[in-house]
């Protein structure tokens, strides 16, 4: 019953970050100081994306790179602050749910251990009632034996006057 729900709950907060995201970068262009950051990421991260081509396609490293005018520079590092958002809350719900998942797998393992010990306890239990038990077994045939014995040698006494009176003898 809680799966369900705690999916369900992920999905919500993805569906909610959305717009959350878009709202992020609709503010972003619209206070001074933030927008000052933002231009200078954005216009930093366009210079390592733009090298880190050059280098992939085997063009000039060291030609200058021409920066993005501001208009673009705002756009840009509001998209990546909505994505990094988006980013952040699914990777945030990616973690919950593992260590979610990681408890009930350590609950699991848990009880596991308990059932196996208590398995132990119970075939040690049953040895030890099976020595007792091959022990009164042991002591029972030896009482055997010896009433065995003893009516043997009852049987072979000679019979006493009043037996052999008795038998006719």
């Amino acid at each position: 019953m809680i799966l369900p729900l705690a999916k369900l709950g992920t999905l919500a907060l993805k569906i909610v970050c959305k717009p959350v995201a878009k709202r992020i970068k609709k503010e972003a262009g619209h206070h001074p100081q933030f927008r000052h950051s933002i231009i200078n990421f954005a216009q930093a991260n366009h210079r390592f994306r733009t090298k880190l081509q050059r280098r992939i396609y085997g063009h000039a490293i060291d030609a200058a790179i021409r920066p993005l005018n501001e208009e673009k520079a705002v756009q840009a590092a509001a998209d990546l602050l909505g994505e990094l958002f988006v980013f952040a809350v699914a990777g945030t719900a990616l973690i919950l749910e593992f260590q979610r998942s990681s408890k009930a797998e350590a609950r699991k393992e848990a009880l596991r251990r308990q059932e196996l010990e208590a398995l132990k306890q119970r075939d040690e239990d049953l040895a030890i009632e099976l020595e007792m038990l091959k022990y009164r077994i042991n002591e029972m045939e030896q009482l055997a034996k010896g009433q065995a014995l003893a009516n043997s040698m009852n049987s072979r006494k000679p019979l006493s006057i009043e037996g052999r009176k008795n038998k006719g003898i």
